[in-house]
């Protein structure tokens, strides 16, 4: 995780089966800690977001939940922007450069991530058996 990302003092952790019913636990749970942490969900970055994070917990119930029977999303904000990142156990890392030229829900994410300003981010885990897609937004 960039130093960045590390020092965002706001943060909350959820863990969830990596079935249908993850897409929105994730969002309501997103909803939650922003009203929580003082951003509104008027802000003009939070439906984006919410549309960024529902693809992202989609993809991995459509394409991890064979090697993983769970998801984590983490929940991160400071005072100018948000992150939120999704994490699975399956190997294979989407390629994000490119993506936002194509079609589907990765192309959505970065065209979404970009548009508002944002990054994105693949990192693998040690073990290189899983990963995080990072996603933060300035506010």
């Amino acid at each position: 995780m960039s130093k960045r990302l590390e020092t965002l003092p706001l943060r909350h952790v959820l863990t969830l089966p990596t079935m249908p019913a993850a897409v929105r636990m994730a969002r309501e749970t997103a909803e939650q800690a922003l009203v929580e942490w003082g951003i509104g969900l008027r802000h003009p970055a939070v439906d984006p977001a919410l549309l960024i994070l529902g693809e992202l917990v989609t993809n991995s119930v459509r394409h991890a939940a064979v090697c993983s029977p769970q998801l984590t999303v983490i929940y991160a904000a400071g005072r100018d922007c948000m992150a939120f990142a999704v994490h699975d156990r399956h190997p294979y890392q989407p390629p994000l450069r490119g993506a936002s030229g194509g079609t589907g829900g990765l192309a959505t994410v970065m065209e979404l991530t970009l548009g508002l300003g944002g990054s994105a981010v693949v990192r693998a885990d040690a073990d290189r058996l899983g990963k995080s897609i990072w996603i933060t937004l300035p506010l």
